[in-house]
């Protein structure tokens, strides 16, 4: 088995070879047809990066939604709005005040790549899984395209299981 600094490498390259545009349409569209989001009435979502999938379409959606924002360790939730500013990782973050991260029902978070069990390959900070141990009354999805679907991921301890793979 491959480790997960390689798995980064090989699904990067992948990444740049998808049809970002069509499998983001397929990944909002796949997503609103879930209960888990149906459901929810806050959720946190996350702000594409290059060749990552996009899911601001959900925006026009009838929920409140949220955007992560790293401060130290730690995984913040503040409100969505057009004000955003480039974090030290490149990543656009709100410019809004953080909010407890309680009132979050369903978090949609990001994945390089995602193994048949629930786990995923971040990129290596442990923010998503900080977070979520510390929420686990947070709901979870994760779009992730066909070809970064695999049957298992080296894993840690401390990585957390994602409620639902929208395989795409």
């Amino acid at each position: 088995m491959d480790n997960k600094t390689d798995l980064r490498i090989r699904a990067k390259s992948i990444r740049k070879t998808l049809d970002i545009v069509r499998l983001s349409e397929n990944a909002s569209e796949k997503i609103r047809q879930t209960e888990l989001y149906k459901n929810a009435k806050n959720v946190l979502i996350f702000y594409p990066m290059r060749y990552e999938i996009n899911l601001l379409e959900l925006l026009k959606d009838n929920k409140n939604f949220y955007l992560p924002k790293v401060c130290g360790n730690e995984l913040l939730v503040c409100p969505y709005s057009d004000k955003l500013v480039k974090s030290e990782f490149n990543v656009c973050e709100p410019c809004s005040n953080p909010v407890n991260a309680e009132i979050i029902e369903l978090a949609i978070v990001p994945a390089l790549m995602a193994d048949k069990d629930g786990y995923r390959l971040g990129y290596g900070g442990g923010f998503y899984d900080r977070f979520l141990s510390a929420n686990p009354h947070i709901k979870t999805i994760m779009p992730i395209a066909k070809e970064l679907f695999i049957e298992k991921l080296p894993r840690d301890n401390f990585d957390v299981k994602i409620d639902y793979i929208a395989i795409i």
